[in-house]
């Protein structure tokens, strides 16, 4: 049984949350982690439970039961299914499905923080890899979001790692994403430039707003097919990127007014309407009666599906595609499905 750690509120402290008192009482701590104690019973006031934002009057007691410090994430072997698309001695590319994290990291439980996770795969797969990216990260030498599906290159070998980052930081490999983008992207084609930093209020979030921190970001987009639907309009587009930034293309399309669909972090939206049997219903009880399900995605409709670079060892060009995955074109299917009357035949 894990020690109990107790703090008392002083009268100075009246009115502050509790998850905000705690965190800054514990050196280390976070106050999602805080919330997650909370969450499990593992702290208590006076005896009792409480929400997070239980306001404190000073005076109280509080308890925690759990550990308020995380487990060290791990590296482990899982026997995860891997689609492998190339092997040799020095690399491996794999095509990631959507939900599934690159390496270990946040996650309210163990299991979310350090299981599951495209390294554990690889490990049990290739079991040596390079060790370049550290312990957390062997073989990665760049990633995808967790909702973002499509081609990873992975180091086996320091040798290797160390010759394809050098490629991806000099903008040696060639990297096309398709994604599906709510409205009617105005041009055929078109160039987006602008620097990426981490948002200073949604740490969470990138932003393209102007910033001392702001890091070189540059994406090329082509329209593919442009959708007219029930549901609104949407734009097909493959995108090619010079350079890899956290979110890029997330938060870029978003930047011109047209985040990626299911990519609600940046304004996408979550789940489609027909707007057509809302607009069609008189009335508010009307619409609660006539609407349809929504239309779910569950995801974000951003695949990697493109990636060239020379091998790192016999310097061969390597080129390697992978088609959307089945949920991404079923979901096309379904939208083509709801085509709006009055789109052009």
């Amino acid at each position: 049984m894990s020690e109990i750690r107790r703090l008392g509120v002083p009268a100075e402290a009246a009115g502050d949350r509790l998850d905000h008192f705690v965190a800054a009482q514990l050196e280390g701590v976070s106050r999602s982690r805080v919330q997650l104690l909370i969450g499990q019973g593992d702290l208590l006031v006076d005896g009792r439970p409480q929400k997070a934002s239980f306001k404190l009057r000073g005076g109280e007691d509080i308890a925690i039961k759990g550990e308020p410090h995380p487990a060290p994430l791990q590296a482990t072997p899982e026997a995860i299914p891997l689609e492998v698309l190339y092997e040799d001695a020095d690399l491996a590319v794999v095509n990631k499905p959507a939900g599934m994290m690159v390496h270990a990291g946040s996650g309210a439980t163990e299991a979310a923080r350090s299981r599951g996770t495209l390294v554990n795969a690889l490990l049990h797969r290739f079991k040596t890899l390079s060790s370049s990216g550290g312990e957390l990260r062997p073989g990665i030498v760049h990633r995808l979001d967790k909702d973002t599906s499509g081609l990873i290159v992975v180091a086996k070998n320091d040798r290797a790692h160390a010759a394809l980052g050098a490629m991806f930081a000099s903008r040696r490999v060639g990297k096309t994403y398709i994604a599906l983008v709510q409205g009617a992207v105005e041009r055929e084609k078109g160039t987006i430039s602008a620097a990426v930093s981490r948002d200073p209020v949604r740490r969470t979030r990138m932003t393209t707003r102007p910033s001392e921190q702001g890091r070189t970001a540059i994406s090329h987009y082509q329209v593919l097919r442009r959708l007219e639907t029930r549901y609104g309009r949407f734009t097909l587009v493959s995108v090619r990127i010079e350079t890899g930034r956290t979110h890029q293309i997330r938060v870029h399309m978003a930047s011109i007014g047209h985040p990626v669909t299911g990519d609600t972090l940046y304004g996408g939206a979550g789940q489609l309407r027909d707007q057509q049997a809302l607009q069609a219903a008189s009335s508010r009880a009307a619409r609660r009666k006539s609407e349809p399900e929504p239309l779910r995605l569950g995801r974000n409709f951003l695949h990697a599906a493109r990636i060239e670079f020379a091998h790192p060892t016999t310097h061969e060009p390597l080129q390697f595609e992978c088609p959307l995955p089945g949920e991404l074109e079923a979901f096309l299917l379904r939208l083509e499905a709801a085509k709006s009357p009055t789109a052009p035949a």
